[in-house]
């Protein structure tokens, strides 16, 4: 019995070692907490800092890839109307009926570095693919489900790691997509039948449980996302469910952040985009680092950040009867267009369920790649003039970053000679079009502005193109 009361005693001190230590532990924790950055107060410099890879890049490639793959727009030996991964609620397919999609979901010819090798042949800089669309698929490896690419399909493997290796190995900035909607998961979905057997697009009473999926399931997603691949940007959408609050919005800003705090985050994290157009309502109230204009591209600039995120036929899932093609010359004016108006060009592609681009995307990745093999200069790294970026409905001007060197693109061949109205060279520099060495003969009047001479000489050089680029070193008009 003595033995026993020694013994406690000698325990004394260590317990209250222990319970100290707690409390310090408890005290540091809580100076954690109340120390913790306020992202969504971010300090102009800092969001230049962070923005700065992303305003340089211009120009990135969107996938939309999942099960929708596999019936490519046809449903019950019928072609279904509306884009290819909205089949599951244009259809109004059931969701056990829709999971036998993901059952077949088998891309055997998915090859991650060709797919990074194509994004680099056509210049682009950066990657956003569909982790998780409307439909509650995921491509990576969740623990929080098991439907996802790795767990729910004969295929096996986890897509989103093999990508996001393959784009760090590359040198292309690899991000996610990810919607807040969720069509599967029954806590997600909006409330219009007893049962949660099919997403009816009609309804629009919320689901009470939605704040149960947004804590215990979107979040721990992200943060898998963030973990797992380590993506530079999110790009959410399916915010405008009536479940999902302006507050929400805010509160996951805000925990992205945290588990990164140099990831770029587009506006459909919050409330406060305005329809396709894509631009916050209130920059000052609405979480999200630049606005997101879909399938259009903004009428004039803004002082925002914006990325204009386009299809090159009419859909965004593949669609194996959707040959409506964009042409190339559309695809590069296009991107002329953005980038002279200071924004970004997120152009898409559908792959095939069994992993493949389709071939129309590669084939005008690769013309738009050549393209930019001689024009580069007028895209990457530049920003909009402070005046006027375009002259009529022919020309378009960007400026590269922190120099006094400006890039007039004509979307038309030129004649014997050119005029640019906004921009004066400095006394006695070249002026050169773009793919040829030979200095251009230019004059610039006050009032009547800029004339260069282009030979027919260097235009065949120059051969035929999609638009022609000249370099001024000078000044702005």
């Amino acid at each position: 019995m003595m033995k026993k009361i020694i013994v406690a005693k000698a325990l004394i001190p260590i317990l209250v070692c222990v319970f100290l230590l707690s409390c310090k532990e408890n005290k540091k924790e809580e100076t954690i907490q109340v120390e913790s950055v306020n992202y969504l107060e971010e300090s102009k410099e800092d969001f230049n800092k962070r923005m700065t890879w992303w305003r340089e890049a211009k120009f990135g490639m969107f996938i939309h890839w999942g099960p929708y793959a596999v019936p490519a727009g046809i449903y019950k030996g019928a072609e279904v109307d509306h884009i290819g991964e909205w089949i599951m609620d244009t259809a109004e397919i059931p969701i056990s009926e829709y999971e036998e999609f993901a059952r077949q979901f088998n891309p055997v010819d998915f090859d991650a570095d060709n797919w990074v090798s194509i994004m680099k042949k056509a210049g682009m800089k950066y990657v956003v693919i569909t982790s998780k669309h409307h439909d509650g698929f995921s491509l990576g490896d969740s623990k929080v489900s098991e439907y996802d690419m790795v767990d729910y399909t004969p295929y096996g493997k986890d897509i989103l790691k093999q990508l996001s290796e393959a784009c760090k190995k590359q040198g292309v900035k690899f991000g996610v997509y990810h919607s807040i909607m969720d069509w599967h998961h029954p806590q997600a979905q909006a409330i219009n039948e007893p049962k949660y057997n099919v997403w009816r697009k009609d309804s629009t009473k919320a689901n009470p449980k939605f704040p149960i999926y947004y804590e215990e399931y979107l979040k721990p997603q992200l943060k898998e996302l963030i973990t797992n691949y380590d993506p530079e940007i999110l790009w959410f959408d399916g915010e405008w469910i009536p479940a999902f609050t302006h507050e929400q919005g805010q509160a996951l800003y805000q925990y992205v952040r945290s588990l990164k705090p140099d990831i770029i985050i587009n506006n459909r994290v919050d409330k406060g985009r305005q329809g396709m157009q894509g631009m916050s309502k209130d920059d000052l109230n609405y979480a999200g680092d630049f606005g997101t204009p879909e399938q259009e591209i903004l009428e004039g600039t803004s002082t925002l950040d914006w990325e204009s995120c386009m299809t090159m036929n009419d859909t965004w899932g593949y669609k194996k009867n959707d040959e409506n093609w964009k042409s190339v010359k559309t695809l590069i004016h296009n991107l002329i267009d953005v980038a002279a108006k200071g924004g970004n060009y997120l152009l898409n592609v559908g792959p095939t369920a069994e992993g493949l681009i389709p071939a129309p995307s590669v084939e005008r990745l690769e013309h738009i790649g050549e393209w930019l093999s001689v024009n580069h200069e007028a895209i990457f790294s530049t920003e909009r003039l402070a005046k006027n970026y375009k002259q009529g409905e022919t020309i378009k001007y960007t400026k590269k970053k922190g120099e006094s060197v400006y890039f007039a693109i004509s979307i038309e061949k030129p004649e014997d000679e050119i005029i640019f109205n906004y921009v004066q060279p400095n006394a006695d520099s070249e002026v050169k079009l773009l793919g040829s060495n030979v200095p251009l003969k230019w004059q610039f009047v006050e009032g009547k502005g800029l004339t260069v001479e282009v030979p027919k000489a260097v235009l065949e050089e120059v051969g035929e193109t999609e638009a022609w680029t000249f370099m001024i070193e000078g000044k702005e008009l």
